[in-house]
């Protein structure tokens, strides 16, 4: 007992010492594995918004007027008039299209108003073999691509030369030759996928970037968590391009989150994130192409957030015009318009704010300002364009008006290589249903 007491008396005081050795003061260095960071002795909450806001980078201001030349991308004429024309011929067949759904002639759409300059202004900036994941505001990408306008509408009307075979709702659109991965309709089902893409692009040793689009809606949902983080750990050469239009649908940025928007959110999981002028389609390419060029060279995903606002159509269609009108209107980066043919955005926004934001400021009408300027430009060239333009939208528009839909038959293909006996069951039934009650379908619009 005497020697357990004696002992008990030794260790106390060494066990003190010890402690005190290890932790006398606060230069010792935490030895977390989960995060890194310093001790500190006063009781202290991080606020939400660390910095004043994240800074929005831009090149051109409103007047077409480059900032700093030194952030000059200094492209040649030819590719700034490719800029232009892609937003601008966008911008015709948007309203053709979604005019065209106000008469009952398609039976969706979704425009792209005042979203043109974030489309363009990073599809110029990747390399043509990049691959593209869309939401379904992204059609620019692939009108800077070249995707030809008719089989834009031939998506849209769901004949026979839509590459989907009719399958999908309109803006769905898809192309493996131009490296665009078909949009899917649920929200951010595509930024889990995208980063699969670019793991496997990095095991591979391809030299290419995978670009994930979505909106800052879509950035709620929790495959965007999955995304980022999956990216992040498996250092993957991935762009998440997030434009904040301001509105989830109905849903304004003040009701779906409280922190600084969502270029914010990228150092939380290791991105290296920006904030961009989605209005400025200088400053877009000049930060696509500089994350793309990282983002190879280094193996790591990048978060640009491109800030606008998208307006709509400015003139209602006429229902009883067989023709769709179009007003060429040059309308601000923020969503203005409504989220699309279902949506009535006058329910939850005034006319003051899309009015305030349809004269302040546009992508279409900055970069031509930045095109007269330079002397590339002019009037007679905008009359033209204007015309040229219409006209090869309403050519192919009304091409596609006039050809048939695919094949009912078609509904059974393309799942399986060889089609099970359930599957064959189904197509048995519905040929006897058409051969019974054929005369109550328009199986005259169907091709044979």
């Amino acid at each position: 007992m005497a020697v357990a007491i004696a002992a008990a008396r030794v260790w106390r005081p060494n066990r003190g010492l010890s402690q005190q050795q290890q932790f006398s003061s606060l230069d010792d260095k935490p030895q977390f594995p989960g995060a890194s960071a310093e001790f500190i002795d006063k009781l202290e909450f991080i606020q939400p918004n660390v910095i004043s806001g994240i800074p929005i980078y831009r090149v051109m201001d409103r007047q077409g007027q480059i900032i700093n030349p030194s952030e000059d991308p200094h492209l040649p004429k030819e590719k700034v008039l490719k800029l232009y024309k892609s937003m601008t011929l966008l911008n015709t067949m948007d309203r053709i299209l979604y005019e065209s759904q106000r008469q009952g002639r398609i039976s969706f759409y979704m425009t792209n108003y005042g979203e043109e300059g974030t489309h363009v202004g990073s599809a110029a900036a990747l390399d043509n073999t990049d691959l593209v994941f869309g939401q379904y505001r992204e059609a620019g990408v692939l009108m800077y691509r070249d995707y030809p306008l008719e089989l834009f509408m031939a998506q849209c009307y769901g004949n026979i030369s839509d590459l989907g075979k009719g399958r999908q709702m309109p803006v769905h659109y898809g192309c493996k030759e131009r490296h665009f991965v078909t949009i899917s309709s649920p929200l951010a089902t595509q930024i889990p996928q995208a980063v699969g893409a670019a793991y496997a692009a990095k095991r591979a040793n391809a030299n290419r970037v995978v670009i994930c689009y979505f909106g800052e809606g879509a950035a709620s949902e929790g495959d965007a968590h999955a995304g980022f983080n999956f990216a992040a750990t498996l250092e993957c050469p991935i762009i998440f391009f997030c434009r904040n239009n301001g509105y989830a649908i109905s849903t304004p940025t003040s009701e779906q989150y409280r922190g600084d928007g969502i270029a914010a959110r990228g150092p939380g999981y290791g991105i290296m994130s920006i904030r961009v002028d989605g209005n400025d389609v200088f400053a877009v390419y000049n930060a696509t192409k500089e994350a793309r060029r990282r983002a190879v060279a280094e193996n790591q995903p990048f978060l640009i957030e491109a800030m606008t606002y998208s307006p709509s159509p400015i003139l209602p269609p006429d229902p009883h015009s067989r023709e769709p009108t179009l007003t060429w209107g040059l309308l601000p980066l923020c969503r203005i318009g409504h989220h699309s043919t279902s949506d009535d955005s006058s329910a939850y926004r005034s006319v003051d704010e899309v009015n305030y934001w349809d004269k302040q400021d546009h992508p279409i009408s900055r970069l031509r300002h930045y095109l007269l300027s330079q002397g590339w430009w002019d009037e007679e060239q905008e009359k033209a364009w204007r015309k040229q333009s219409r006209k090869k939208v309403m050519e192919a528009f009304e091409q596609a008006e006039r050809k048939p839909k695919p094949n009912p038959n078609l509904l059974f293909s393309d799942v399986y290589q060889e089609m099970p006996a359930q599957l064959r069951k189904q197509q048995e039934s519905l040929a006897r249903h058409l051969q019974t009650y054929g005369e109550h379908y328009p199986l005259e619009h169907f091709d044979k």
